[in-house]
C-alpha cells in the first residue's frame, strides 16, 4: 500500500486548477467539469465537486476487490471507497 492522492471539494474546478498551476506551478495531469488530477512536486492533488465526490485520502493497493466490491472511473482504474470509525472516506484505487 502507498499513498497515491488526497481530494479536496471546490467550487469551479477550472478556476481553481488554474489557481494551483499559478500559485504552486501545478501540472494538471486531468481536467474536465468535475474533476481534476494535478501533480504538485511528487504528491497528486484531487480537485473535486461535492455532488460527485467526498473529500478523501487515496491509497493505491494492488488488489481492491479484497475491500470491497469495485468499481472503475472514468480513467479505468478501480476503486473502493471506506470510511473509517470518524467517517473519514478512504479511496483504495489501482490503475
Amino acid at each position: 500500500m502507498e499513498f497515491d492522492h488526497i481530494a479536496i471539494n471546490v467550487k469551479n474546478i477550472k478556476e481553481s486548477a488554474e489557481w494551483y498551476v499559478k500559485t504552486f506551478s501545478a501540472e494538471i495531469n486531468y481536467i474536465d467539469e468535475t474533476w481534476a488530477m494535478l501533480e504538485i512536486g511528487n504528491v497528486k492533488l484531487a480537485l473535486t465537486i461535492s455532488s460527485d465526490h467526498k473529500p478523501h485520502v487515496a491509497f493505491k493497493v494492488p488488489n481492491v476487490s479484497l475491500y470491497g466490491d469495485s468499481r472503475y472511473h472514468r480513467d479505468n482504474s478501480e476503486y473502493v471507497y471506506l470510511s473509517d470509525l470518524d467517517e473519514n472516506v478512504i479511496e483504495l484505487i489501482n490503475y
